[in-house]
């Protein structure tokens, strides 16, 4: 699946989300993990953890997250809706 690096779908969004937890957690179980829990405290990531899953999601997204976003990836739903808001303005590489 390829995407476009100017636009991101929820779909594809999760999907990004997803496989970079996997990278990480292997065996993390995903479909218990509800939209709104809390990403780090379920899948018991430590902040190197955590630091892994942004650098890989960014790298597989080419969207650039910066520390002041991490709380824009707390639970599944802030990271869809800031992967795809950020995907959506040309991948978030200007400054805010």
């Amino acid at each position: 699946m390829t995407h476009d690096a100017t636009t991101m779908s929820p779909d594809a969004a999760r999907a990004a989300i997803a496989a970079a937890i996997r990278r990480i957690v292997p065996d993390a179980d995903l479909d218990a993990l509800a939209d709104d829990d809390p990403i780090r405290a379920e899948l018991e990531l430590d902040s190197l953890d955590f630091l892994s899953f942004v650098e890989l999601l960014s790298g597989s997204t080419g969207i650039r997250i910066d520390e002041s976003d991490y709380p824009d990836l707390a639970t599944m739903t802030r990271a869809v809706a800031f992967l795809t808001a950020r995907g959506a303005n040309g991948g978030g590489h200007e400054r805010r």
